[in-house]
């Protein structure tokens, strides 16, 4: 087969092979893979059960975090004996390390059988039968995108909530992040294509979207248009039957009024804002290549509290970036006093091969990032539960989820994000039995924790949901790709490293 349309159209011959995906990395990454499964289940594929040895193991990698490498041939090396036993067994690793290390996958694991790039997973299930006929390794890589990702069927995760990407790359030069290396320029999708996806999505009771890209709020940069992404979320508001939109990650030097107000006046977008900071010296953002000062990312916050005091806002900060002086650090714990954030991802810098930031000098010791890192935490911490605290005896909406909390089965609750993003566990009194995973229960809070709500009353209202009913029935949502060029939708089918660059410049 030499064509990814003959092996779309002809599923796998004999049984069904089975496959598994392992996905490490950002949000980006895992919208990826739910590409990558929606591909092969489209040629033939059946996902395998946790207790079976797959067909098909795909890794899906991240090349932000310092030991990536090192876990992939961990675990490349794992399956080894498991691939010996099993004859007939494939190998498949895509992602952003593939893309980095190319060849060199199959020269450091001959084991491997295809190695793809970020830039043309619509290959893989073509590549995988070429391994497997030609009984040779398949490596290929583009250095630029094949079809935009969104063109390609999907298979999702969630009855209540998915991804829709709006770009994919970034046109940024931050000197910690390999991202723009191995993701390309920035790439946008066009409206009309967008909305058909998120069309699709609540057509099967999706209730939650989250737009995605690695800087959203540059969206429109290649058709022109530098307020396309505030009309993007005002037109999200005028889609039927969706409730909630969030969207991840804006780019502080891109961020403009009318995002500000769109969030605001749009009923269905959530007032939650994750928006990076980095750092809050401004000496340390001008060595990072970060393209705003601090001034100008606590006025964008200043504005949006302004519009929306119930704003919960979020940021990526790094600690220890090389020349850091104790007097930068400082002044990051300043902005984060000031900027009284809902959360923070934290993270201790560690070099990165191919990125500036890897060969610049003064870079810190290792005791004085820890050091440093765990002051950072401690202030984060008394920030977040001080605005938790707030929060008690207040109602939340909260949307009941799977997998948000893992002690749910020993303390009886259930556990959902609230509209403004935040993490609640929720008694579920004496209507335990009729909530399910995409259900909206309305509940009081009774407990603030630094990273969590606990409502432990009875719920004071429960709504079934249209995705409520899809997880009772074990559907998730499958949504085919949307050709290029036309605004529809086929109809579906019956942390020690710099891991905030990713997805989140």
């Amino acid at each position: 087969m030499d064509t990814l349309d003959s092996v779309m159209s002809t599923p796998v011959q004999g049984s069904a092979r089975t496959y598994q995906v392992r996905t490490y990395g950002c949000q980006m990454n895992v919208h990826d893979s739910e590409r990558i499964s929606g591909l092969l289940e489209g040629a033939g594929y059946v996902r395998a059960a946790d207790s079976d040895n797959p067909d098909v193991v795909v890794f899906n990698t991240c090349a932000v975090r310092e030991n990536a490498d090192n876990r992939l041939y961990g675990n490349l090396g794992h399956l080894r004996p498991v691939k010996d036993k099993h004859p007939g067994m494939q190998i498949a690793v895509g992602g952003c390390l593939a893309q980095k290390d190319r060849g060199e996958i199959v020269k450091k694991a001959p084991w491997v059988d295809v190695v793809f790039g970020t830039h043309n997973i619509g290959s893989l299930p073509v590549l995988l039968e070429r391994a497997r006929h030609n009984a040779a390794a398949e490596v290929e890589i583009l250095e630029s995108l094949e079809v935009f990702p969104s063109t390609l069927p999907t298979r999702r995760e969630s009855t209540y909530a998915g991804w829709v990407s709006i770009s994919v790359g970034c046109n940024n030069t931050c000197t910690f992040c390999i991202v723009p290396a191995l993701r390309g320029k920035e790439k946008d999708r066009r409206p009309g294509e967008i909305l058909a996806e998120v069309e699709a999505l609540v057509a099967e009771g999706v209730l939650e979207v989250t737009l995605l890209g690695q800087n959203v709020n540059s969206y429109g940069v290649e058709f022109g248009d530098k307020l396309a992404f505030g009309k993007l979320l005002r037109a999200c508001g005028g889609v039927d039957g969706l409730e909630r939109v969030r969207f991840t990650s804006p780019h502080p030097k891109d961020f403009t009024d009318d995002v500000i107000a769109a969030m605001a006046e749009t009923p269905n977008v959530c007032h939650q804002l994750h928006m990076p900071l980095q750092s809050g010296s401004d000496a340390m953002l001008k060595a990072m290549r970060r393209s705003y000062r601090s001034e100008k990312y606590l006025g964008i916050i200043e504005k949006v509290r302004a519009a929306m005091p119930d704003a919960a806002i979020s940021t990526d900060i790094i600690v220890g970036f090389p020349g850091e002086t104790e007097e930068d650090f400082q002044h990051t714990l300043d902005v984060v006093r000031q900027a009284r954030f809902a959360t923070a991802f934290t993270f201790q810098y560690s070099k990165r091969p191919g990125t500036p930031a890897a060969t610049m000098p003064d870079q810190l010791p290792k005791q004085v990032v820890q050091e440093r890192y765990e002051r950072l935490m401690a202030t984060v911490e008394e920030i977040t539960w001080a605005e938790n605290k707030a929060l008690v005896g207040q109602t939340v909406e909260v949307l009941a989820s799977v997998g948000e909390g893992r002690k749910d089965e020993r303390t009886g609750r259930m556990s959902g994000r609230a509209r403004d993003g935040r993490l609640v566990h929720f008694d579920t009194g004496d209507i335990g039995d009729q909530i399910r995973p995409g259900d909206i229960v309305h509940t009081a809070v009774t407990y603030a924790a630094p990273h969590h709500l606990n409502a432990d009353g009875a719920p004071l209202h429960h709504r079934r949901t249209r995705a409520g009913d899809a997880s009772e029935a074990g559907r998730a949502a499958r949504t085919q790709g949307v050709l290029l060029g036309l605004p529809t939708v086929g109809a579906p089918p019956a942390q020690a490293a710099v891991v905030s660059a990713c997805a989140s410049d």
